[in-house]
């Protein structure tokens, strides 16, 4: 195996990307290939994705495979896999048969080069399956053992994982590449549905506020957020406040707090991104929502506690990223707060809102 960062090669015509979760990394993944796209306009490119990030990729109803569209404007095909699902029934034959119809489709594609931007064991093992005889990767992956698996490993040098995964796309293309803009599909059905429920709201500009977390340290207090929504308010800017399944208690909080000025939405992945194009700004943590809210370009009010906004902070976007002194990186998925997020004030977000609106 080559230990590699630029080599001379042939346009790719068949790529695969192996990026399966979750969804602020699958975002992360996606300039990337656009800039891929960019360099082999006429490759056919596919997608390996966990199953409930698939809307990230296509919206729902929309062909897997076929000619792109607004729909499915970045992959050609996105193959879809259940890997939790399957590693609870793994000896069954329904299991059997969907493991069997999803690498055999994959196979069928013929890829020539496959890439794993996620640089896990089970991304690596993946893209090793697809039996593309190239097999990309970064050479200090996320997990070590995955690098076994890869015929060229590319150095990474890149602090952010947007930078990291842009150096992969070089390394396949041979020499530098142009960002690109992250392409998203957009679902007509969902973005009818926003548009109904803002309607009835009568909402037309607004701040979308996101008060869950992926572990309560990276977690601002949802009576914050209910305060910052009374004082955006006043300022004549109403807030939506966005949550997922398990989360209807943080909303209900952060409406109570707002004293009425924040609105409830729960929203499929189209729908958060339907709602998303038409916010005046997204104050939130580090969550997928939040990377959602920096690839749709609308600016963002970043909360940071125990994860380095360096690597993981909003990307390509009008940002003001807040994070106290006293916050030590750490990936440990602590159930309670982070104490320099603690830190962080009501005032210093509506500052940050502020500034950000101003310079609109």
């Amino acid at each position: 195996m080559s230990t590699t960062q630029r080599i001379e090669r042939a346009p790719a015509n068949r790529l695969l990307i192996v990026r399966l979760s979750a969804m602020g990394d699958v975002l992360h993944a996606l300039p990337a290939v656009g800039a891929l796209r960019q360099a082999f306009p006429a490759a056919k490119i596919g997608w390996v994705i966990e199953e409930r990030w698939a809307e990230l990729l296509c919206a729902p109803g929309t062909a897997r495979c076929g000619e792109r569209s607004e729909q499915r404007p970045v992959a050609d095909c996105v193959h879809t896999v259940r890997l939790k699902e399957w590693r609870r029934s793994l000896f069954s034959r329904q299991t059997a048969r969907q493991i069997s119809h999803a690498w055999n489709e994959v196979r069928a594609a013929g890829y020539d080069v496959a890439v794993d931007i996620q640089g896990s064991i089970r991304s690596a093992v993946l893209a090793r399956w697809s039996k593309a005889p190239e097999i990309f990767g970064p050479i200090e992956p996320w997990e070590k053992p995955a690098a076994w698996f890869y015929t060229h490993k590319v150095i990474t040098r890149e602090q952010h994982v947007v930078e990291q995964a842009h150096s992969l796309a070089e390394a396949i293309v041979g020499g530098p590449l142009d960002e690109a803009t992250p392409e998203l599909p957009r679902d007509p059905r969902s973005e009818n549905s926003v548009n109904s429920k803002l309607e009835q709201l009568r909402l037309v500009n607004f701040a979308l506020l996101n008060p869950g977390a992926g572990w309560g340290a990276k977690q601002w207090p949802a009576e914050r957020y209910g305060a910052v929504a009374r004082e955006l308010a006043k300022a004549g800017l109403p807030s939506v406040v966005n949550y997922g399944p398990g989360e209807e208690g943080l909303a209900d909080i952060v409406m109570r707090e707002s004293g009425g000025a924040a609105r409830p939405m729960q929203s499929t992945i189209s729908e958060l991104m339907a709602l998303l194009r038409r916010a005046k700004l997204f104050i939130g943590g580090d969550t997928g929502p939040m990377h959602l809210a920096a690839a749709l370009k609308v600016p963002v009010v970043a909360l940071f506690g125990p994860t380095d906004p360096a690597r993981n902070g909003p990307y390509g976007t009008a940002r003001v990223v807040l994070r106290d002194s006293v916050s030590v990186t750490s990936h440990r998925r602590s159930a309670g707060p982070d104490p320099g997020l603690l830190r962080i004030q009501v005032e210093d977000v509506l500052q940050a809102a502020e500034k950000l609106l101003g310079s609109k």
